[in-house]
């Protein structure tokens, strides 16, 4: 999914470094104390699943479980895939220095998107139907982003039309891929650590009412009684 260094039009490339500040001042704020650790995993894991990948013209392809990272996340996926793409760019040469607005925007804009489109059906779901969901998200990410990286080809000149289109088609494996690692991921934190898929932009200590899972509503439970206690003391 990057794009490397030359290939797009300077309004472009200003156009997604004006968006990726934005994205990522917003996710900043939104980032809550107790999503550090998540953030720091999933943009690892990304970075990682992004270090095999196949050149497709101006573009590469290659996991990048955005998916998964703007279903536990939020909007502060931005800030978990800006640092991979940074230090894949700065170490490795993927992509580029020139490029990384966009190419931050291409990757964590749908994994926010999807990631506030599908949270509320798989945290209302059971652990096998909110798979089933994961991994509708996982590929749908993926999806969005072939369509934005062929969206900033385009406009960056006629001549970048076949490439654009070849990568949506060359990613469609990846999708597959995708939502199957998706799938596979969300089943397990459902199972083990549901309160992971609390929205990381709501106050830090909100928890869903309607949680189907006990973990995440009875720690609420516990808690509420030991708070009472301490502020009647």
């Amino acid at each position: 999914m990057h794009i490397v260094d030359g290939a797009l039009a300077p309004e472009v490339l200003i156009g997604g470094g004006v968006l990726a500040v934005a994205g990522l001042g917003l996710g900043l704020r939104k980032l809550p104390i107790d999503k550090i650790p998540a953030t720091g995993v999933l943009s690892a894991t990304f970075f990682v699943a992004s270090l095999i990948h196949v050149p497709v013209g101006p573009s590469s392809v290659h996991l990048i479980m955005s998916g998964l990272a703007g279903l536990v996340l939020g909007w502060t996926a931005f800030p978990a895939l800006f640092v991979g793409l940074l230090l894949q760019a700065v170490f490795f040469g993927f992509g580029g220095l020139t490029v990384l607005g966009v190419n931050t925007v291409n990757i964590a804009l749908p994994a926010v998107l999807i990631g506030l489109t599908f949270r509320g059906l798989v945290t209302r779901s059971s652990p096998t139907t909110a798979a089933i969901w994961g991994g509708i998200a996982g590929a749908s990410s993926i999806a969005v982003t072939t369509v934005f990286v062929a969206i900033s080809l385009g406009l960056s000149g006629e001549g970048f039309v076949p490439a654009a289109k070849l990568v949506f088609f060359a990613h469609i494996p990846i999708m597959i891929i995708e939502g199957l690692i998706s799938a596979a991921a969300i089943y397990l934190i459902c199972k083990v650590k549901p309160e992971l898929m609390r929205a990381s932009d709501s106050a830090h200590d909100r928890v869903y009412d309607d949680a189907p899972y006990p973990i995440a509503t009875g720690q609420a439970a516990q808690v509420t009684p030991a708070t009472s206690e301490a502020n009647n003391g």
